[in-house]
């Protein structure tokens, strides 16, 4: 069987609070050689399904693929764009990295690949230390939000007074891609949402700093690619971070005049052919 007709499979990860998460797998045909296992972190209102073109390069490539459904989004449990914690995003993933590296087996080396929000995620997760992965894909990651001085008050104050109050997130599904067919998509997706709540956003707001002070510290190889032309986040967050992070142990591509969704752009092979030479570089 071809890996093309590898079909993906849908189960339930249950977190550690009970929740259930959408969990998605693409794994390689019977007999082909592995050589890692990506784990996708989707971002922000939307969910791990519109990631089948991603996940389908890495099986060709040789990767088996994990996606899932982050709390209050897609196909998993909670009110849409909710966050009973602060933390909870980055325990889930915590204990979805442990629970693939399980199922992987000894020395199958693990990659995690989060994109704008779910790179935050990833990335404030590697910072913590307290998982082990031998790889790090950071796409339009959210470090720098991009908060006006009204958002910035808001941040600060309505988590405070209405954690779990959910609001529209502000995303402007035209600055996603420039590829109107993807624009079309995402509007017409009923698993994407446009909510966050105070707590979530506060999440978002303080640890991209935080992902960048970290810089210096960075311990995992790292691919880091941002759009130039982002105006879904601000790309000063990804300078800041190359800026400061080990050259040799970060490697940063920067595709200017592309929008937020560099796998989802019209001229998305250049990033996908970057991520293959990182990829094959280290693994």
């Amino acid at each position: 069987m071809s890996q093309a007709a590898i079909e993906s499979t849908l189960s339930t990860f249950t977190a550690s609070d009970g929740d259930n998460l959408a969990m998605q797998d693409w794994p390689l045909p019977d007999g082909a050689a592995l050589r890692g296992v990506v784990v996708l972190v989707h971002g922000l209102g939307e969910h791990a399904g519109r990631y089948d073109h991603v996940a389908r390069r890495l099986n060709g490539w040789g990767f088996a693929v994990r996606g899932y459904d982050h709390y209050g989004h897609g196909e998993s449990n909670g009110r849409r764009g909710a966050l009973p914690t602060p933390t909870r995003l980055v325990e889930d993933l915590a204990d979805i990295i442990e629970a693939t590296r399980a199922r992987a087996g000894r020395g199958v080396p693990v990659i995690v690949l989060g994109h704008s929000m779910g790179g935050l995620v990833a990335a404030y997760l590697v910072a913590l230390g307290q998982v082990q992965v031998e790889g790090l894909v950071l796409s339009s990651p959210a470090l720098d939000p991009g908060l006006n001085t009204l958002q910035k008050f808001l941040v600060a104050t309505v988590p405070r007074i209405a954690p779990q109050l959910t609001v529209g997130n502000g995303v402007n599904p035209n600055l996603i891609s420039h590829d109107p067919a993807v624009v079309a998509a995402y509007k017409a997706d009923p698993r994407v949402h446009d909510r966050i709540c105070g707590r979530l956003a506060r999440f978002i707001a303080d640890n991209g700093p935080m992902v960048v002070r970290h810089a210096p510290h960075w311990t995992v190889p790292t691919l880091l690619m941002y759009a130039g032309a982002d105006r879904v986040v601000d790309p000063a967050g990804s300078r800041a971070f190359a800026a400061a992070a080990p050259q040799p142990l970060v490697t940063t591509h920067c595709f200017d005049g592309l929008f937020h969704e560099i796998f989802n752009e019209v001229e998305n092979a250049q990033v996908f052919q970057r991520l293959r030479r990182w990829l094959d570089e280290r693994f």
